[in-house]
């Protein structure tokens, strides 16, 4: 991880291997932004005639290397584009700090240590910073040549080291909790998109259970793991009906992190595929290559509960983690079979590749025994969201109209991009079944609207829940932007962590 710091002494001291500063978009060609005064004053004020010369713009991530002025002990000056001038205060938005300072740590590859003098004026922005430069930084080469050393083989660039923070109060209560709220969060963000990007071979229900289970003793979360026979036991039809085709067994994993002053309790609830071939509804060719990411709910639900527990947030969290391997094989559940869920209803089974509704269908009712203030489930659920909402945004669906909209307004908050969706009661007739008490398909158009209305079912009555359909953006098979890297993206972690920080202060219900 890279190591984050805050400095008030000035830019020309400090020995690094470059300065960034922030570059706007003007009416009338590239502003220098508020952080780089010294800087611009070392050019004699012609700092934003040099990069316009160089063909800079300003525009959100530009990056612009030159020589640093005479007198500074870092040799580079790198010039991040921020996107417009902002029209209001001069005040530019967190997300787009967040996002050039991402732009920023991806471009400075390789270099060990970066000094960043862009625009802070309070606490907030220093900590919005400190988690673009984390999250940019970000890289996953442990399965490549010396990726244990740090370094791709392909470019033999190592992610930025560390990022001191010019500007930032090193012995201010409010910057040091910024700096240590960020780096909480980024870094178990970063490990969710590290278990994302593993390989099915070696992340599979038992290993990630593994992993939740270590993480749990490393911070004080109760871990219970439920294996096969537990699982049976306990009547989880729709886990193991999923799980059956596969050699690697499911789990239900529950993480229990508990505050002696709290008086709401949270329940989050991931889909765990850790690889979905579509069971005996195969997939089709070209699909199943990045079906490692089937997890990434399971991920964010995981690191969710592990940083509101390093950040000792006064709310009780839980965490469901509902995982399987979904795999053809003549141990599969097929198509027209019928399982007995956890709850008692049964579910005709019309495709196997709608599966993650019937690991969630266990876990959402299992969460519910709890009682708890308000369940919210996170999934790549639907490619039908992502033909709705792009590959950027999730889809939010409730039982519960002013929930979603809070649920909205904090993934806004934090910068993630989301959508209120509806749940319209006329969907549900089309899971009717002659067989069984419902069917795990229904009418093709809506079909994320109806894999919501089927997950609505197994919530337990009287509780308040929500449902993130982050089919789209889990997972960037894109080239990398801002903070987000190529692969596994930690999708919906920033939101669940804010979620819990509003419960705990009161502010959410």
């Amino acid at each position: 991880m890279t190591a984050l710091t805050l400095s008030t002494a000035a830019a020309s001291g400090l020995r690094a291997d470059a300065i960034v500063v922030g570059v706007a978009k003007g009416a009338k060609g590239p502003v220098v932004a508020p952080g780089a005064e010294a800087v611009d004053k070392a050019y004699d004020g012609a700092l934003a005639g040099i990069l316009e010369t160089l063909g800079a713009s300003g525009g959100e991530g530009e990056v612009t290397k030159l020589p640093a002025p005479t007198g500074f002990k870092a040799p580079v000056v790198v010039a991040v584009g921020l996107g417009a001038v902002p029209e209001k205060d001069d005040t530019f938005s967190a997300e787009a700090l967040r996002r050039a300072a991402g732009a920023a740590a991806r471009a400075l590859a390789g270099a060990k240590k970066a000094v960043f003098a862009l625009p802070i004026t309070d606490a907030a922005d220093a900590g919005v910073l400190a988690e673009g430069a984390a999250l940019g930084a970000y890289a996953f080469d442990a399965y490549k040549e010396n990726g244990q050393n740090g370094k791709d083989a392909k470019n033999g660039k190592a992610p930025l080291a560390e990022v001191t923070l010019l500007g930032g109060k090193p012995r201010d209560a409010a910057y040091k909790a910024a700096l240590a709220r960020a780096t909480a969060v980024t870094e178990e963000l970063n490990r969710a998109r590290d278990l994302i990007n593993t390989p099915p071979n070696d992340l599979y229900p038992e290993s990630f259970a593994a992993v939740a289970t270590a993480a749990g003793k490393e911070h004080g979360i109760k871990v219970q793991v439920l294996d096969e026979k537990a699982l049976e036991k306990g009547g989880y039809g729709g886990i193991l009906g999923v799980g059956a085709g596969s050699a690697a067994g499911p789990r239900l994993v529950k993480l229990s992190y508990t505050s002696p002053k709290a008086t709401k309790h949270l329940a989050f609830v991931g889909k765990g595929i850790t690889y979905d071939s579509g069971g005996i509804s195969l997939k089709p060719a070209g699909h199943n290559e990045t079906m490692k990411c089937d997890m990434s709910g399971a991920a964010a639900v995981f690191a969710a509960v592990v940083a509101a527990a390093r950040l000792g947030l006064e709310v009780n969290v839980t965490g469901w983690l509902a995982l399987a391997e979904n795999m053809p094989s003549g141990s599969a559940t097929r198509p027209g079979d019928v399982l007995r869920m956890y709850s008692g209803k049964t579910v005709e089974v019309l495709n196997t590749d709608a599966e993650g509704r019937l690991v969630l269908a266990d876990a959402l009712w299992k969460a519910s025994e709890d009682k708890p203030d308000a369940i919210i489930d996170v999934a790549t659920l639907t490619g039908a969201m992502v033909l709705a909402l792009g590959n950027r945004t999730f889809g939010v669906m409730a039982n519960d109209d002013a929930f979603r909209t809070a649920i909205v307004e904090a993934a806004e908050e934090v910068g993630e991009e989301s959508w209120p969706m509806p749940l319209p009661e006329h969907l549900r007739k089309g899971m009717d079944s002659p067989t069984a008490d419902i069917a795990n398909m229904g009418e093709r158009m809506g079909g994320g609207l109806v894999a919501g209305l089927f997950l609505k079912e197994f919530v337990g009555e009287g509780i308040t829940w929500a449902h993130l359909d982050i089919a789209g953006p889990a997972f960037n098979e894109s080239g990398p932007f801002g903070y987000t890297p190529k692969g596994g993206t930690g999708s919906a972690v920033r939101t669940l962590v804010r979620l819990a920080e509003l419960t705990a202060a009161g502010d959410l219900g």
